[in-house]
């Protein structure tokens, strides 16, 4: 009598899977925590990626609720905080949202930090909009001229637009229980323009994202709570809301993490968007209106906070980073056809952490993504550094765009086209929840991928297109 040896190992390693579920697979993180060389408990929140001194070097900014904002820079194998000016650290202020990018055309990102010192409403303390002038940083809402617009109402995300595709962005801030703030620098003034682009809505504001989402330009998600979504179509740079028409209003739902990805890559950037003890969207167009492809394990209601899509391990497909507060994590990889494949975790899990916010680098130039986790809200706990464990043998492909003033083209769109995919990820204008990646490309590449290509779509609409012949390396794309 034969033996079937396949059918008995199956049958095995399905009992191992029942008994042991997380000791068959190599955890998919190593902690890399003890490279922050100075992580005490704090309440923190947002986080952003951005070069803070201008050293050409990107550095973690990292808020702080009653406790300093941080800029972590990656010296000599630690990440160590850089900035001590009290304008910028701002200990007594309760920050929660943060997002950078170059308002003022010198080609170099500004950080405009959003202060929260009471739930909704109005608040006592204004937002920071923080420029590195000389040696030494400016809030420019200190300056006489720009204090008729000071933001007085508590608000969460903030997330920058360059809406005329000229390279000159506002930042929208996304407001709870008070208008919409839209800042730009206009004639030397920071001002509020949202009434004239129809942006001054009142609503539960919490998450936005901006970029190629419906146009040519950068157009803007934000996720709601206690009232619609909103999806604003840029509209010869004025914004009309479609949320309606593209079916992604989720009334019933109350918004939190939020994030652009190419869920089927073809090409096209569609909306992941996290609900707060709700249902978990994943939204692809088809036919002029969204649709929610989710599905279990993926839109099972967590205490969600911050959303993050990024090839974390190198191996062509993107994983979704879910960071919920007070329960565990989890992680997923969309595959191809949409399919959102849960993978197990145990390094990153954080069953008892207070996740707030999240944000990825590169932060250590290697090729491999950092994942840096802050904490806080309703206990005070120190932050998180975890990377993907890579094969050695996984190639990677980093693209970074400049404007024409030479700063990051936060909202420009990347493709990358190969035999194997077609693949378009966002230059990170603000995403997640309270927080923003930094501003590159990052592309594992799969295994037989070969005749690879890179167009970049820039905030105008305009669109180039190169051959890639090396990889492991960072192309820098300027835009003309």
């Amino acid at each position: 009598m034969k033996i079937n040896i396949t059918k008995y190992l199956k049958k095995i390693i399905f009992l191992c899977c029942l008994i042991f579920p997380n000791k068959l697979y190599a955890d998919f993180f190593e902690d890399l925590t003890s490279q922050i060389a100075d992580n005490p408990k704090r309440l923190s929140y947002g986080v952003s990626v951005t070069d803070v001194n201008q050293d050409g070097n990107f550095d973690f900014v990292v808020t702080g609720f009653g406790y300093l904002n941080l800029a972590l820079s990656y010296e000599d194998g630690k990440l160590i905080n850089i900035v001590d000016e009290k304008i910028f650290s701002d200990e007594f202020r309760r920050t929660i949202g943060v997002a950078a990018c170059d308002i003022d055309k010198d080609g170099f990102e500004e950080i405009y930090f959003l202060n929260t010192d009471t739930y909704s409403g109005t608040k006592k303390y204004s937002d920071r909009l923080i420029d590195f002038e000389g040696d030494s940083f400016v809030d420019l809402f200190e300056i006489e001229k720009n204090k008729t617009d000071l933001n007085l109402t508590a608000g969460r995300s903030v997330v920058c637009v360059d809406r005329n595709g000229d390279g000159a962005y506002g930042v929208y801030v996304a407001n709870y229980g008070g208008p919409t703030r839209f800042y730009e620098y206009e004639d030397q003034k920071i001002v509020d323009k949202s009434v004239q682009l129809n942006l001054a809505k009142v609503t539960g504001g919490r998450a936005v994202v901006a970029g190629h989402i419906i146009s040519n330009k950068m157009d803007i998600f934000a996720a709601n709570e206690r009232g619609a979504n909103f999806l604003y179509k840029n509209n010869n740079g004025k914004f009309l809301d479609v949320a309606y028409e593209y079916r992604v209003e989720d009334v019933l739902q109350n918004g939190r993490g939020t994030a652009l990805s190419d869920i089927y890559y073809r090409g096209r950037l569609d909306i992941l968007n996290g609900n707060w003890g709700g249902f978990h969207r994943a939204y692809v167009l088809k036919d002029d209106v969204y649709e929610d492809i989710a599905k279990p394990t993926f839109d099972v209601p967590t205490r969600i906070r911050t959303i993050i899509s990024a090839d974390l391990d190198n191996d062509g497909y993107d994983e979704v980073f879910m960071n919920n507060i007070g329960e565990p994590n989890k992680l997923f990889k969309i595959m191809d056809n949409g399919v959102l494949e849960q993978l197990p975790l145990d390094i990153g899990l954080e069953p008892d952490g207070y996740g707030t916010g999240a944000a990825v680098a590169d932060i250590d130039n290697d090729g491999v993504l950092e994942l840096l986790v802050s904490h806080g809200e309703s206990r005070d706990q120190p932050l998180s550094l975890y990377k993907a464990k890579v094969d050695a043998n996984h190639k990677y492909l980093r693209v970074k765009p400049l404007n024409k003033y030479g700063a990051p083209a936060r909202g420009a769109t990347v493709t990358l086209i190969s035999n194997l995919r077609k693949h378009s990820k966002t230059i990170d204008a603000g995403s997640g929840y309270l927080c923003q990646m930094e501003p590159v490309a990052h592309y594992g590449i799969r295994k037989n991928e070969k005749n690879i290509r890179v167009q970049i779509k820039w905030t105008n609409g305009k669109t180039k297109t190169i051959s890639v012949k090396d990889l492991n390396k960072t192309i820098i794309l300027r835009q003309k």
